[in-house]
């Protein structure tokens, strides 16, 4: 195992009867930082985390996680990892203390350090003065706060969250992000999986783009939308296939793809002073533009470009 490395997976691959959920997933996490799989509903991202937390068997491939291998000692990934569940976990009639403080007798920690890391936790998620309140009566974001603080009583080396902001409005989703930019200064690895573009893209040093139980691409946020090209402009027209054909050709358009009534064009300049360029021979060809639309690249467009769908539902 690399130093540099705190999870390493090799060939992975786990079924459900005749359903394979995951198919022979590799990827490696660095040390101290903010890695994401990003993919839609039914991907593979919860089968493949509930293995590597331990909660399913490893079927095929090999895990290594903190210098442990999973197959030999799960005991010891187990003792070195927090975990965030999807739903929340939490006994409704604990207090917000009472759930931090069991959560450390569970682990065995002293009394002295329980006391310490919930004062420290407390703080850290901004429930200090919410101790004594019965988890009944917390907020959504209340509680997801709670459960990363729960997740980190043990000083884990790495904390896993399986859609940490699912169900949460918008604003307390971005407060969240903030407590896990916290986290990881802290020296925590995070692992996380979202089927949130804008939370991949906003939290995480790494993405692997997830689809159908496969690993399509892996790279840093800027990577990713970066080998798309410079821009991309969404053309509309009177002849699609002859601009199609016209532009394919054009000085600094890296790729064209057809959708819905246009073309989709990326670029490896500057969209800004290409796209007159391109109108203007366009129109020397006697095709009249209707509709014309110049963006950066963004998930949204990785996420089309190397699945050939939407991330939202699986849909077009």
């Amino acid at each position: 195992m690399s130093d540099e490395n705190i999870i390493e997976v090799s060939g992975l691959s786990h079924s459900y009867g005749d359903l394979e959920a995951v198919h022979d997933v590799s990827f490696s996490v660095r040390r101290g930082e903010i890695f994401s799989f990003l993919g839609p509903n039914g991907a593979g991202k919860s089968t493949a985390i509930n293995v590597l937390i331990t909660l399913l068997k490893i079927q095929r491939g090999n895990v290594r996680i903190s210098g442990y291998e999973l197959s030999e000692n799960p005991q010891g990934v187990r003792e070195s990892i927090g975990i965030v569940f999807q739903e929340i976990t939490l006994d409704r009639d604990m207090t917000v203390e009472e759930t931090l403080k069991f959560h450390g007798r569970l682990y065995s920690m002293t009394a002295e350090e329980i006391k310490s890391r919930t004062d420290e936790l407390l703080c850290l998620v901004e429930l200090d003065g919410k101790r004594d309140r019965r988890t009944k009566e917390l907020s959504g974001g209340m509680k997801r706060r709670l459960e990363i603080a729960r997740g980190l009583m043990t000083r884990p080396d790495v904390l896993f969250l399986d859609e940490p902001t699912i169900g949460l409005d918008p604003q307390t989703r971005r407060k969240t992000w903030e407590y896990l930019r916290d986290v990881n200064r802290e020296g925590t690895t995070i692992f996380l999986t979202t089927h949130y573009m804008d939370e991949a893209d906003v939290l995480s040093d790494r993405i692997s783009i997830i689809d159908n139980g496969k690993i399509i691409i892996t790279g840093t946020p800027a990577e990713l939308k970066n080998n798309l090209g410079e821009d991309l402009i969404y053309l509309e027209s009177s002849d699609t296939k002859c601009s199609k054909e016209i532009l394919t050709k054009f000085p600094g358009v890296k790729e064209i793809k057809e959708k819905d009534k246009g073309i989709i064009l990326s670029t490896y300049r500057d969209g800004t002073r290409i796209l007159p360029e391109l109108i203007k021979v366009l129109e020397d060809s006697k095709i009249s533009i209707e509709a014309v639309n110049l963006k950066k690249p963004s998930m949204d467009n990785v996420f089309m470009h190397y699945t050939g769908r939407g991330l939202r539902d699986g849909a077009d």
